[in-house]
């Protein structure tokens, strides 16, 4: 997944640049833009802006990542047919969500005589439209900065649990895997040689991710992105081979799940939509603007149909057993060792991405405060820092799905699901908005809310539990070995 908007990387006097970045800005960079303010859908793209297929499949680069995997878990903690119910309704409303933000920053650039906005910025100028909000409307662009940079270093986190968990399996079981793929219906590596502890495996990943972030330049990873695409592209599609072809019959897993276990579903799920930061830099670097709505509706459907559909497939599949990413089901076979080597590769890449957005927040204001001769160590400095960071959240919560859940609900709510509504009501807080517009924005900003609060609430219950639970597992082995 990728996050919010157009970038101006060196920010002054603030904790946050002035705009969003965003890891396209580096791979796929804005074309030279008009002086003039320009309406009527004249953007930044031009004639040299990105085509309709092309965006489509920066879209759905942009909401496909380790979200997509840990969606049959979410299943079975909401349902066999709550789940994907479930899901087609969060996906209607998140692309609703997605619409009003464009719509909004469409309403506010005019109106600013401004060629195009970033998230921020449109929460910023749509709380001057309110006279009591107008004077801490700054607060209201840093604040969805804040959003972006715990989001993406989320997905930093996320990403370091993914590769530990899945190396871990693939080396323990490095001695029994053979050329069979055959089923057996429960967690399909079989664990033959001793390992070391996941938090290990983070570590040793440490310094080659802190080597990628050195990367000066995003542009040097593009054939390495492209890359990775193809691998993670080619790995799910075997997924939903596997998984299609192995459903056991009948077919007996509960239709709605346990209540308390609902908020965990809607983490998950709000995590795998999150992708509504991509969407302003997305639209203003096409060639024909006007155009993004079907391309957001296209992509989102089929993002949304990819989902369902793999969600329920792979619940159906592994049933009770599902783990908190489907990869860990897979059979010990080399093709799907393979598999999770591959995607592996892919989110090993997509790190570099992802960690560009925090740190063009939140670097170039320190850098702006020293020295020319001390930018560059201080920046490599500042960039291991944000790399250990992330790496410790990792080890203190080495659950990937409880993190995928946690990061999900505190995060991807507040961008996905509660700003968008309120936005649209304060941009056109003066122009007559219907009470009926009103009201359904509200429900949508509640139903954010809600989610944040119990999906926040149960994922930190559920990580004390388990932490607990290892805790005295440990304690009663080393009693056992004395």
């Amino acid at each position: 997944m990728m996050s919010s908007s157009d970038v101006d990387i060196r920010g002054e006097g603030s904790l946050f640049s002035d705009q969003n970045p965003s890891e396209m800005d580096a791979l796929c960079p804005s074309p030279p833009g008009p002086s003039r303010p320009q309406r009527n859908y004249e953007r930044i793209g031009e004639r040299t802006g990105t085509s309709f297929c092309q965006t489509l499949i920066h879209l759905l680069k942009g909401n496909i990542g380790t979200g997509l995997l840990g969606l049959p878990l979410a299943v079975k903690n909401a349902g066999l047919v709550l789940g994907p119910v479930s899901l087609l309704c969060m996906g209607v409303v998140a692309v609703h969500c997605m619409r009003l933000l464009v719509k909004c920053s469409h309403h506010l650039s005019a109106k600013v005589n401004r060629p195009f906005l970033t998230y921020g910025e449109a929460v910023q100028y749509g709380m001057e439209n309110v006279s009591w909000l107008r004077r801490h409307s700054q607060w209201g662009k840093q604040t969805v900065n804040l959003f972006l940079i715990i989001t993406q270093l989320g997905f930093c986190c996320v990403y370091f649990v993914f590769l530990s968990d899945n190396i871990k399996q693939v080396v323990e079981a490095a001695n029994a895997t053979t050329f069979s793929c055959h089923i057996n219906f429960t967690n399909q590596t079989q664990v033959l040689v001793p390992s070391f502890d996941s938090r290990l495996y983070m570590l040793c990943f440490l310094p080659f991710f802190i080597l990628l972030v050195f990367t000066p330049n995003l542009k040097y990873l593009a054939p390495l992105s492209l890359m990775a695409n193809l691998v993670m592209t080619a790995s799910l599609i075997l997924i939903y081979f596997y998984s299609l072809m192995n459903i056991p019959y009948p077919i007996n897993l509960p239709k709605v799940g346990r209540a308390k276990d609902y908020p965990l579903f809607f983490g998950t799920a709000i995590f795998a939509f999150e992708g509504i930061g991509v969407v302003l830099p997305l639209e203003n670097k096409m060639q024909r603007p006007q155009r993004f709505i079907p391309v957001l509706y296209l992509g989102m459907g089929i993002v949304t149909f990819l989902y369902i559909s793999l969600g329920t497939i792979g619940y159906m599949c592994f049933g009770e057993h599902i783990g908190g990413s489907i990869t860990l089901n897979l059979p010990n076979c080399w093709m799907y060792q393979a598999v999770k080597l591959l995607y592996c590769f892919g989110i090993f890449i997509t790190f570099a991405l992802q960690f560009y957005v925090p740190a063009e927040i939140l670097i170039p204001p320190v850098l702006a405060r020293v020295s020319e001769r001390w930018e560059k160590p201080v920046d490599l400095m500042l960039r291991t820092l944000l790399v250990i960071f992330t790496c410790a959240l990792a080890i203190l919560i080495p659950e990937l799905d409880l993190v995928i859940s946690l990061v999900g609900s505190v995060s991807s709510s507040f961008l996905a699901l509660i700003f968008p509504p309120l936005l649209q009501i304060v941009t056109f807080h003066s122009e007559g908005l219907s009470p009926v517009v009103t009201a359904k924005n509200v429900i949508i900003s509640v139903f954010g809310l809600i989610g944040f609060l119990t999906g926040t609430y149960i994922a930190i219950e559920q990580i004390i539990h388990r932490n607990t639970i290892k805790l005295s597992e440990e304690t009663f082995s080393s009693y056992l070995v004395q």
